[in-house]
């Protein structure tokens, strides 16, 4: 999948591997992963569709070599609000992080653009409604714990979305 608008590395991320295929045997790879070459051929900034070209054409061969960065799946966050007077500087639509003020606490955190909101405070989020999340935001102060993940992942994880195997 991609890696999201406003990613640190604007490359393609391994969301699943077919099970006992060449990927999940090789036992080199893992779920987060991004992939930044491909035999000599980087894929930084490249659309996916591109990538996945890339990656079909090399079907054929016996060995490849790749150059990955390691990357969890889930990205733990630490936003610190000392009150309620700081703004936590992101927006959120549905769960997922659409935008974030340069230099904010937010962005000081590790919050990502693209990523789902799954955890706040050690409580799910995962089915709660857009507005009961921005009230748990909102209200939040001292240490705000958030674990985020890669929506498109996250759509495939949750099956509203289904793989596409290469």
């Amino acid at each position: 999948v991609e890696s999201g608008w406003g990613s640190i590395l604007p490359t393609v991320i391994i969301a699943s591997m077919m099970h006992a295929g060449p990927a999940e045997k090789s036992g080199r790879l893992n779920i987060g992963d991004q992939i930044m070459t491909i035999n000599g051929t980087s894929l930084v900034g490249l659309p996916l569709s591109t990538c996945q070209s890339i990656i079909k054409g090399l079907k054929s061969q016996s060995r490849i070599k790749m150059n990955i960065v390691r990357c969890p799946p889930v990205t733990m966050v630490l936003i610190r609000r000392p009150d309620l007077r700081y703004q936590l500087g992101f927006s959120v639509q549905n769960g997922i992080i659409c935008s974030l003020m340069r230099g904010g606490i937010a962005e000081r955190g590790g919050v990502r653009v693209g990523h789902r909101i799954i955890e706040i405070n050690s409580q799910s989020v995962v089915a709660t409604p857009h507005e009961k999340i921005v009230q748990i935001l909102s209200n939040a102060m001292g240490e705000i714990h958030m674990k985020t993940m890669p929506a498109a992942m996250y759509r495939l994880l949750t099956a509203q979305e289904q793989p596409v195997y290469i």
